[in-house]
């Protein structure tokens, strides 16, 4: 059991103005592994003080100093690695052999691309007709973080935010809020100034919008669903502050006539599974050549009957749990509207795919989808892939982009040029070509109703910055 009974304010641990606790509840066998306070807003408001007065100094501490506080966190984090992996499996259910590399090993990374950042930046003055124009940071910014990648999304956030001077005032998600406090206390034990990191945990609707709406927040950064976000969006135009938002995707996956199939849709259910689906830029549409379509479906089902669902803490497992009951029952449902709909289930269903307990989807995959399904047009957050039919090139751009959505895409050719071009084309934030793998060095976030803002490298950290000019 790892409970916490305190918020991390001012370099503190702080109680919590209420006594009410959230439990955190193992998604692979249902028991409870932890507990944090329930914050208030009156919690919220210590925090953004804190972080307000700690930005006095923060914002004017050399970029090296920053650096090297953010290397020893760094440091730490990759010492604690496997104990980060396990406590984000336990979370979250991400299968350990996946946490290694993406619950803990990113979040290490960031800390030192954010480190580089920070002593490698032209902040100015740079010289424009009779301005000096410079960058400096925004102020205090309130991060607010989605259970999906519990710790690596607080990093984006968190290590480029202090990165450029900026102080942060973080609310994890409830879900899986463990990690966050985990990074709290190395903070404090390598000795980051007083309030530069503040953690508030606790349910959206009361410290989520507490901190959102707080006068002396000058940004929030959000990474969820785009319900939740045009929840953000609104009450952040009360206070006019600068807000980032990262949230949902229904990505394209375009397999053109002259690609390698079996390899482009054996990537392509790997890249809709991984974190057994509960990821945003997940590639959950498949769009086929119509006389491909039986081959497809055929690959696809065996990959994904392939699949290992299990405990995610054995090294076998490829598919671990759903976060939690409400969203292995959202993920049951899809399926269900999916064979109500007409969509032809190739492998998987609503049905357990074990007994005994923990929230369980088998993998599954629909061929025969009409992009109108419901299936094809909304976020399911789990292992579920729809094959889509096209006859023609342009068909298959048309139905890739006829979405509200924009976080990313994928498009398979035997020539690369060709898969570019169309890359091109794809309304999105970012594109695979021929299976291209994952850069953490690249700006993310998307298009349309997929968010504002880019979160990772130089373009993440610019996010945080304010560009002044000064007239001589």
């Amino acid at each position: 059991m790892t409970s916490y009974t305190k918020h991390f304010i001012g370099g503190e641990w702080t109680p919590s103005g209420s006594t009410e606790t959230i439990d955190v509840v193992n998604p692979a066998d249902e028991q409870v592994i932890g507990s944090v306070p329930a914050g208030t807003a009156e919690d919220v408001d210590r925090a953004v003080r804190a972080a307000a007065q700690a930005f006095e100094t923060w914002s004017q501490t050399s970029p090296s100093v920053r650096a090297a506080h953010l290397v020893r966190i760094q440091q730490v984090l990759e010492a604690r690695g496997e104990e980060i992996a396990r406590l984000v499996a336990s979370e979250v259910g991400t299968p350990v052999q996946e946490s290694r590399v993406l619950q803990a090993g990113l979040p290490a990374f960031t800390f030192g691309q954010a480190a580089d950042l920070a002593s490698g930046f032209d902040y100015g003055p740079e010289e424009v007709g009779n301005s000096q124009v410079v960058r400096e940071p925004v102020g205090v910014v309130g991060c607010i973080t989605p259970w999906n990648f519990p710790l690596h999304q607080v990093s984006l956030k968190v290590a480029l935010a202090l990165a450029a001077g900026c102080t942060v005032v973080l609310k994890p998600s409830e879900v899986a809020p463990l990690s966050a406090l985990l990074l709290a206390e190395i903070a404090e034990e390598v000795g980051l100034p007083a309030g530069v990191l503040n953690v508030v945990t606790g349910h959206g609707p009361v410290v989520g919008e507490a901190l959102v709406a707080h006068p002396e927040v000058s940004m929030v950064s959000f990474t969820g669903s785009t319900r939740a976000g045009r929840r953000v969006a609104a009450l952040a135009a009360d206070t006019v502050k600068k807000v980032a938002l990262e949230l949902g995707g229904k990505s394209p996956n375009i397999i053109l006539d002259d690609a390698d199939l079996r390899a482009a849709v054996t990537d392509g259910v790997a890249k809709c599974y991984l974190n057994s689906g509960q990821t945003c830029i997940a590639l959950t549409r498949m769009l086929v050549p119509r006389a491909k379509l039986d081959e497809a479906g055929r690959i696809a089902a065996e990959v994904a009957s392939g699949y290992h669902v299990g405990d995610p803490q054995a090294e076998e497992t490829q598919i671990g749990p759903m976060a939690n009951d409400a969203q292995l029952k959202r993920v049951r449902d899809y399926i269900a509207a999916g064979i109500a709909e007409g969509a032809t289930l190739l492998t998987g269903g609503p049905d357990a795919p074990q007994d005994g307990p923990g929230y369980f989807v088998a993998p599954t995959v629909f061929s025969d989808v009409s992009n109108d399904m419901t299936i094809a047009r909304e976020e399911i957050f789990g292992p579920v892939l729809s094959l889509i039919p096209y006859d023609t090139e342009e068909e298959a751009v048309a139905i890739a982009n006829d979405t509200p959505y924009g976080l990313a895409g994928g498009v398979w050719s035997g020539d690369p040029e060709r898969a570019k071009s169309v890359a091109r084309r794809i309304r999105a934030g970012m594109v695979d070509v021929n299976g291209g793998a994952f850069n953490p060095l690249a700006p993310f976030g998307g298009y349309k109703q997929s968010g504002v803002g880019r979160e990772a490298g130089r373009m993440g950290f610019e996010e945080f910055l304010e560009t002044k000019a000064i007239q001589l």
